[in-house]
C-alpha cells in the first residue's frame, strides 16, 4: 500500500499523487504546472495503460490539466469526480487543448521561419476529447466501492463549483487505512458556493499549504472596495482589467458587481465585458448546478427571480473580434478576461492595451504564482513583455486582498483540526518551497501533528508507516548570468535605448526609408526573439 508524491511538492501547480495498492493502480489528480518549475516532477510509474482509475479533486488545470495527455499515452479507465467537475472539465479540458494546439501552430510558423523542426502540442482535441469520455460523476457525500478494497467518498471544499476533498479507504491482507486529500481547501465566506466541510477521522491525511504563511485578514468587503477601485478609475477617465481565473473567480467579481449595480452604488451607467468563452461557458455550468452546489444566500437570490451572475450592461465577447473591439471603446468600463495569472489568453492583450495608460488599473483577484506574468507584475515590474514588445507598466496596480479562493493560514488549521483523532501523519504540499516548509513546522511544534513535506518522488508505505524513497531535493538549475555577461546585456541594453532615439529622430522621414527602416528592425528582432 504504497502513496508516492509525483507533483505539486513544494510546489503550487502539478498535483499529482499515486497509490499502488494489491495490484491497482490509481491517481489522485493528473494537474499541469503552471509558472516556473521548481522540482523536477516524476514520471507516473507506471505505462499509463496499467492505471485504473484517477480519483480528481476538481477542475482546474493545475488538477485537472494533463488527463488529456495520460488518455494519449493509453489511459483508458475512469475518471471519477463530483458532478459539477464533469461538467467544468468538459468545457475546460477542450479549452486548454485548444491553446495547447494554438501554442504548437504559433511555435511551427516561428520554428519554420528560423529552420528549426516541428513542435508537436501536448495534445489536442481528440485527446481531450477522450478523456472526456471517461469522466464518471458522483454527488457528494456518497461512499462508492472503486474497485476491490478501495472506497472512496468525495466532500465539498468549498473552493471552487464541484471542488471537493476525497476520503479513501483502502484495504490490503486484511488491513484498512484511510487516506485523506483536501484538494484545494476553499476561503470562508465566499459568494456562491458553500463553505468548506469538514472530516473528521482518518489515517493519513495530505493537505494543500497554498497560504499557509499568510492571514486574509477576516472576511473583507469585497463591494465597497470594488466601488472604491471603480470609481476612482473611472475619475481617471481608464478602464479596470480584471485577470479573473474564467472558472470560479469570474462568477465571484459578476455576483459582486451584480450587487453594485442593484444597490446603485456608483453614480454612473458603466459596461462590463465578459471576454472569455471558456468564463461565458462556465457561467452557464454554474447556473445548472445551483441546488448542489450553491450557498444559502445565493439559493435565496435565485428562489426569489434573481439570476445572481447577470446584470444590466454584461456584454459578452466570443469571438476574437469582438475581443478586439472593446479596446476600441473610448468609455470607461470593466474588462474581465482570462487566464487569471496572465499566463496565456485574451487577458495578454487587454494588457498590452491598458498597462502602459496611467488612468487604467489592473485589479488582480487570486493567487499569483512565483515566476508567472501576474506575478511580476504584481511584484512590482516596471516593465514586461507582452507579444515580444516590450510594455511600459504605467496603469494602477491593486489586489484585492482577502479574495482568494484558497483557506488562509487560519483556515487551513482550522479544515486539519476537525479530525477527531490527530492522523498518523500529515503531508503538507500544494505550496511555494519555503511555505511547505513553514506550515509544516506550524503543523508540528505549535498543533502537536506528525507533519512531513514531501519531495518529488517520495513515497510512503501507508501500512508499515515507513518512507521508502526520499524524494528529489535538487532543484533545477537556473541559467546564472556572471558579471561579464551582464556588462554584454548592459551594452545590449544601451544599444535598444540608442535605437528608439534614433527612430524618434526619424519622425517625419519619407514613408519608403520609415517602411525599410521598420522592415530592418523586424527583421533583427525575428532573428533574435526567444
Amino acid at each position: 500500500m504504497i502513496l508516492r508524491f509525483l507533483g505539486a511538492a513544494h510546489e503550487v501547480t502539478g498535483s499529482c499523487f499515486y497509490i499502488d495498492m494489491a495490484g491497482h493502480h490509481i491517481l489522485v489528480d493528473c494537474g499541469m504546472e503552471q509558472g516556473p518549475d521548481e522540482y523536477e516532477n516524476q514520471d507516473i510509474p507506471v505505462a499509463a495503460s496499467e492505471i485504473d482509475a484517477v480519483l480528481l479533486t476538481h477542475a482546474h488545470i493545475d488538477h485537472s490539466g494533463k488527463l488529456p495527455l495520460l488518455y494519449k499515452r493509453g489511459f483508458r479507465g475512469a475518471i471519477h469526480a463530483t458532478g459539477a467537475t464533469c461538467d467544468l472539465c468538459d468545457i475546460m479540458l477542450r479549452d486548454s487543448a485548444h491553446i495547447q494546439m494554438f501554442e504548437a501552430e504559433w511555435r511551427n510558423r516561428k520554428a519554420k521561419r528560423s529552420g528549426h523542426g516541428e513542435f508537436e502540442p501536448m495534445y489536442d482535441m481528440e485527446d481531450a476529447e477522450g478523456a472526456i469520455k471517461c469522466f464518471v460523476p458522483h454527488s457528494y457525500g456518497e461512499r462508492f466501492t472503486l474497485m476491490e478494497g478501495v472506497d472512496v467518498c468525495f466532500t465539498d471544499a468549498g473552493h471552487l463549483l464541484g471542488s471537493a476533498s476525497i476520503e479513501i479507504w483502502l484495504t490490503e491482507d486484511g488491513t484498512t487505512k484511510k487516506l485523506v486529500f483536501s484538494g484545494d481547501i476553499g476561503n470562508m465566506n465566499k459568494p456562491i458556493v458553500k463553505n468548506p466541510q469538514y472530516t473528521s477521522d482518518a489515517d493519513y491525511v495530505v493537505m494543500e499549504s497554498t497560504y499557509g504563511n499568510r492571514s486574509h485578514g477576516g472576511t473583507p468587503d469585497y463591494v465597497t472596495e470594488l466601488v472604491r477601485i471603480f470609481e476612482r478609475t473611472f475619475n481617471r477617465g481608464g478602464n479596470v482589467v480584471i485577470p479573473s481565473f474564467a472558472v470560479g473567480r469570474t462568477q465571484e467579481i459578476l455576483y459582486f458587481i451584480r450587487k453594485i449595480k442593484q444597490d446603485h452604488l456608483i453614480d454612473r451607467e458603466f459596461d462590463v465585458y465578459m471576454d472569455s468563452p471558456l468564463a461565458i461557458e462556465a457561467t452557464n455550468i454554474f447556473q445548472k448546478n445551483v441546488d448542489m452546489c450553491f450557498d444559502e444566500e445565493a439559493m435565496a437570490l435565485v428562489k426569489g427571480g434573481i439570476n445572481p451572475l447577470t446584470f444590466p450592461g454584461l456584454k459578452f465577447a466570443v469571438t476574437g473580434e469582438e475581443s478586439k473591439l472593446i479596446n476600441f471603446d473610448p468609455k470607461p468600463k470593466v474588462i474581465l478576461s482570462a487566464s487569471g495569472m496572465c499566463e496565456a489568453g485574451r487577458i495578454r492583450h487587454h494588457l498590452k492595451h491598458n498597462l502602459w495608460r496611467p488612468e487604467c488599473t489592473i485589479l488582480f483577484v487570486g493567487y499569483q504564482a512565483v515566476g508567472t506574468t501576474g506575478r511580476i507584475i504584481v511584484d512590482g515590474a516596471d516593465e514586461i513583455k507582452l507579444f515580444g514588445e516590450p510594455i511600459k507598466i504605467s496603469a494602477e496596480i491593486v489586489q484585492l486582498q482577502g479574495a482568494s479562493g484558497h483557506a488562509d493560514k487560519e483556515g487551513l488549521i482550522r479544515w486539519v483540526s476537525q479530525f477527531e483523532k490527530k492522523p498518523k501523519k500529515v503531508f503538507v504540499v500544494h505550496g511555494e518551497d519555503s511555505v511547505c516548509d513553514e506550515f509544516t513546522e506550524c503543523l508540528r511544534t505549535e498543533h502537536g501533528f506528525n507533519a512531513e513535506a514531501p519531495y518529488t518522488g517520495a513515497s510512503y508505505d501507508l501500512i508499515a508507516g515507513e518512507w521508502l524513497t526520499e524524494g528529489n531535493r535538487k532543484k533545477r538549475e537556473r541559467r546564472s548570468v556572471n558579471k561579464r555577461n551582464q556588462g554584454v546585456f548592459d551594452r545590449l541594453i544601451a544599444a535598444g535605448k540608442r535605437l528608439m532615439t534614433v527612430i524618434q529622430h526619424n519622425e517625419g522621414g519619407a514613408n519608403k526609408d520609415l517602411a525599410k527602416f521598420a522592415d530592418q528592425i523586424n527583421a533583427l528582432s525575428d532573428k533574435w526573439s526567444r
